[in-house]
């Protein structure tokens, strides 16, 4: 079984890896991962080398429930700047991992592992992935779909067509302004504990003190995106935000690749049309069906972002990218978000001004 890399980096930091960090700023790149030195001993253990850093996110992207593994290194004497709003700033030489994984037969079977590299002049997206054996991963700039067998949580067996996003799709999910950029590590997704092999600890905080990131706040004072199956952490509408945010907000932003479709899912959206409410899409085609509107409030059931998140067909279905079943929990809590809505704008009309 698959160890938690946060319990296992005590491994690496007292020395039971024998060779540094080996990082690669500019083409050629290395065909196997295992030529970055991010893991030692066995591969498949994902065992974090002296200063490659375990992290996780307070709400991440569904990824067909796929377990993922994440991981960040920076050069030595180097750290990224805070940004209360933005993916902070990195240092040339970043290097974020991202492993995705699925039990089988008892045992963690490791997919793939995504690079996301600072090179000299721009960020550079890598897709490993993992052989039969557990014991590498190469680099596949066009991988063939994978089938996986796992069981949900609720019992429901599924066989799924797994799919690997190329290189320019992933450019293409991580694109801002016409240029790569992370879009995970943002403070009020990083706002939150973890457990390191020397204790919990938030990870703000973690960073700071190991030299990572420099002019954070404290955690409290830093903002905090809600947990998107949690009431505890927020409201309803605090859980729905931070879950379209993470999901949608990459490219639904007015510098993203939807930026023309005039919806824009980002935590910080307020406009009521921009966020889809009594909303016409610009271009929907198929994916609206017989609706009128992105979100109709109090109405899930006439509300096109709902419609294309329950979806799995080819230009319906929301995101168009790294999934291929739909998530039932996340479908959930958007509809019944919607539902919960009191208009502020009187019924939707089919009519200029909803444009």
């Amino acid at each position: 079984m698959l160890r938690r890399a946060g319990v296992v980096i005590l491994f690496a930091l007292l020395g039971g890896c024998s060779k540094k960090v080996h990082p690669y700023f500019q083409e050629p790149y290395p065909a196997k991962l295992s030529a970055w030195k991010l893991f030692a001993g066995q591969p498949a253990g994902l065992n974090p080398n002296v200063g490659v850093v375990p992290y996780d996110l307070n709400t991440p992207l569904f990824s067909d429930y796929a377990t993922k593994y994440r991981f960040v290194w920076m050069p030595p004497g180097t750290s990224a700047v805070y940004n209360a709003t933005e993916a902070f700033e990195f240092p040339v030489g970043t290097i974020f991992s991202k492993t995705f994984a699925y039990p089988e037969n008892g045992h963690q079977r490791l997919l793939e592992t995504r690079l996301l590299v600072r090179g000299k002049t721009a960020w550079t997206t890598l897709p490993y992935v993992w052989n039969d054996a557990q014991t590498e991963a190469v680099l596949q700039v066009a991988a063939d779909p994978t089938v996986v067998h796992w069981t949900h949580p609720s019992g429901e067996k599924y066989t799924i067509d797994y799919v690997i996003p190329n290189v320019n799709q992933c450019k293409e999910c991580h694109e801002k302004s016409k240029a790569t950029v992370p879009i995970g590590p943002k403070a009020r997704n990083l706002n939150r504990d973890f457990q390191y092999a020397g204790g919990r600890a938030n990870q703000l905080a973690y960073w700071t003190r190991i030299g990572y990131l420099q002019g954070a706040p404290s955690p409290g004072q830093a903002p905090r995106a809600a947990v998107w199956d949690d009431p505890g952490t927020g409201t309803l509408e605090a859980r729905a935000k931070t879950y379209m945010d993470v999901n949608c907000g990459h490219c639904h932003n007015p510098q993203g690749t939807a930026n023309t479709s005039g919806l824009y899912l980002t935590a910080s959206e307020t406009g009521l049309m921009r966020l889809g409410v009594c909303k016409v899409p610009v271009s929907a085609g198929q994916g609206s069906g017989d609706l009128l509107f992105d979100i109709v409030d109090g109405k899930p059931e006439e509300s096109i972002l709902l419609r294309r998140m329950d979806s799995i067909v080819p230009k319906i279905m929301m995101p168009e990218l790294g999934r291929t079943v739909i998530h039932r929990e996340g479908v959930d809590l958007i509809r019944e978000w919607i539902r919960s809505r009191r208009s502020l704008r009187g019924e939707c009309k089919a009519t200029s001004g909803s444009l």
